[in-house]
């Protein structure tokens, strides 16, 4: 009887919070991500994520209709959704998918820059504009996001002051792009999410 009413209490108050907690984390995480692979284009994997976020979605709704005078079961929902959002916000970041276009504007002569991208392999568009305080250089840059890090220190390197900005690009057609270097995110295990259409 001790061993029943015991096992009752745990499930009640500690078992079942648990899985609506870790339920809700599972799919608001993927959720997070699929909005995000909308946002940049990559709409092949997202309906696969929309059906298992909302299959575990249904499971944790479930037991909060089933005990509906439970308020600790509100608190599991609530920090399981918040939770579920940075998680998924951190994977995304993690996996590095998609596109991103850096422009870099330079007072300093960029020709040195711009030859090192070039023998990296890495396209690079160079315009003369003209900035508030005289002429400068813009470069234009496409790259895999997962590359963009390395290529952010080596900007620096080569022109600490240099002013950029890093935009997500929803499509990308035509154009040259190195070979991924991230092997985590590579074409080979993520062709039909990262093929150039």
């Amino acid at each position: 009887m001790l061993t029943e009413i015991f096992g009752t209490t745990l499930t009640v108050w500690f078992i079942i919070p648990l899985l609506i907690f870790s339920a809700r984390i599972l799919d608001v995480g993927i959720g997070t991500i699929r909005i995000i692979l909308i946002a940049k284009g990559l709409k092949k994997i997202a309906p696969i994520l929309g059906f298992i976020e909302s299959f575990v979605w249904i499971i944790a709704v479930s037991q909060i209709m089933l005990n509906l005078n439970n308020f600790y079961y509100y608190i599991a929902y609530s920090m399981g959704f918040a939770t579920g959002t940075y998680v998924g916000i951190v994977l995304e970041s993690k996996l590095s998918l998609g596109y991103v276009i850096i422009r870099v504007i330079t007072y300093r002569e960029a020709s040195a820059l711009v030859q090192h991208l070039r023998e990296a392999n890495q396209p690079a568009t160079v315009i003369d504009a003209e900035g508030q305080n005289g002429m400068v250089k813009v470069i234009f840059i496409v790259l895999k996001r997962s590359n963009s890090e390395s290529l952010i220190r080596k900007i620096k390197e080569f022109n600490p002051n240099a002013f950029y900005t890093i935009e997500d690009v929803k499509f990308v057609s035509g154009g040259v792009f190195p070979e991924q270097t991230n092997p985590f995110i590579s074409d080979k295990y993520f062709r039909f999410l990262l093929r150039r259409k």
